[in-house]
């Protein structure tokens, strides 16, 4: 008896230190491997929602004219700006990035949003003009006629010079986004000294790597929540 208990403890043991054995096997070549964020990444910060907003307040200001936040939001379409991060892994958990707003990809943002927001103008003046009793054409090509006229520009440019920035500027955006160094995860967190740029700080996220996407997420003590969560997807054409 005493013996048939002895191998069944020692059958335990060996079943306790296989299964052991098995998991820290799995969790060193397989769950590390969550820890590997490799790669080039890329993502669209959106900036429909500011550009909408900074729209509407300024349009409002426009007697005799009546729409809702969301019918400038849906009129302003998707806007984006491309954000490029490469991440390359020096250690298990823990390597260098290299982060920057792609400029192009700003510009055309910048000059979507104000096409958008110039035909909203159009339209909104075409209002007006019928509500004062005009009786002339308000066609698109003759709005943008009398625009012209009026302010010696055409539409888009007035709205670039008098109106309130629809995005922020490239140089804030830069300073947000750019900037390189060194990278740690640990427990489903992305910490980033960032060593260039205007200024030396690190920022901390949480992150989630799902095959082909990199999900950043706001840190439990983060104030700016406007842009979390980002998705950044692998660049696999490599």
């Amino acid at each position: 008896m005493r013996k048939t208990t002895k191998n069944v403890a020692l059958i335990l043991l060996f079943l306790t230190l296989s299964v052991l054995l098995g998991l820290m096997i799995y969790l060193y070549f397989f769950a590390s491997k969550n820890e590997d964020i490799s790669g080039q990444w890329t993502a669209e910060t959106d900036m429909t929602k500011q550009a909408a907003l900074t729209a509407f307040c300024w349009l409002q200001d426009i007697e005799g004219v009546s729409l809702s936040m969301e019918e400038v939001e849906s009129r302003m379409g998707e806007l984006t700006i491309e954000v490029n991060m490469t991440l390359e892994q020096t250690d298990r958990s823990e390597g260098t990035f290299r982060c920057y707003i792609a400029p192009e990809s700003y510009e055309e943002c910048r000059r979507t949003a104000y096409e958008a927001f110039a035909a909203l103008f159009s339209e909104l003046t075409a209002e007006r003009l019928r509500v004062a009793g005009y009786t002339g054409d308000v066609g698109t090509e003759a709005v943008e006629e009398l625009v012209t006229e009026s302010f010696g520009m055409p539409t888009v440019s007035y709205l670039m010079t008098c109106a309130p920035a629809l995005l922020p500027s490239l140089e804030e955006l830069q300073e947000e986004y750019d900037g390189s160094g060194t990278y740690r995860t640990a427990d489903g967190v992305l910490t980033r000294q960032f060593e260039t740029g205007s200024t030396a700080y690190t920022k901390t996220e949480g992150y989630i790597r799902r095959e082909s996407d990199l999900i950043l997420t706001q840190a439990p003590d983060a104030e700016d929540v406007d842009h979390y969560p980002i998705i950044y997807q692998l660049d696999q054409s490599e």
